[in-house]
């Protein structure tokens, strides 16, 4: 194994970012680093992998309804079902994404503890880039690694079949 050349300046780790798009009165883009701004919560998860069976891991970062309600949702905020109509879309840098409801992360309905993680098993992802952690689901299929965006946004609301024309 070769040494690296200490006449050549290291290259600085690159953050990943992730952007905060949709319906939100302050949309914007966060890294890691700006994540950590918010209260860290710590949740220690197993959940089964389709491939590689049972993960057990530690992870820490803020509550997803924190950053988002940070970002400002355009919805009546005093108005529950208005609130309960929005859903959460969140992609990753692998094409991955996974969808939920506003109302599972809201305190006055599921108020589900889902985190955009900042470390895992205490190891920073500034430079992998944050994750979606749902510690209440069984499977890993919505944890989203490498997140590069966060759409928030109204559920369409399909036609009433009763007036569609036959």
């Amino acid at each position: 194994m070769s040494r690296p050349d200490a006449s050549v300046p290291a290259v600085p780790i690159r953050a990943r970012s992730l952007s905060l798009c949709g319906e939100l009165h302050h949309p914007g883009t966060l890294t890691v680093a700006d994540l950590r701004q918010w209260s860290p919560q710590r949740v220690h998860v197993v959940f089964d992998c389709a491939t590689s069976g049972p993960q057990h891991h530690t992870f820490e970062g803020p509550l997803l309804r924190e950053v988002l309600t940070f970002a400002g949702p355009a919805f009546d905020a005093h108005r529950r079902k208005d609130r309960s109509r929005f859903l959460v879309s969140v992609a990753g840098g692998d094409g991955h994404h996974a969808v939920l409801s506003w109302a599972e992360i809201d305190a006055d309905f599921g108020n589900a503890r889902i985190l955009l993680a900042t470390r895992m098993d205490g190891r920073a992802l500034d430079a992998d880039g944050s994750q979606l952690v749902v510690p209440s689901d069984r499977c890993g299929a919505r944890y989203v690694s490498a997140i590069t965006s966060i759409w928030v946004g109204p559920c369409a609301v399909p036609p009433d079949e009763a007036s569609a024309p036959p």
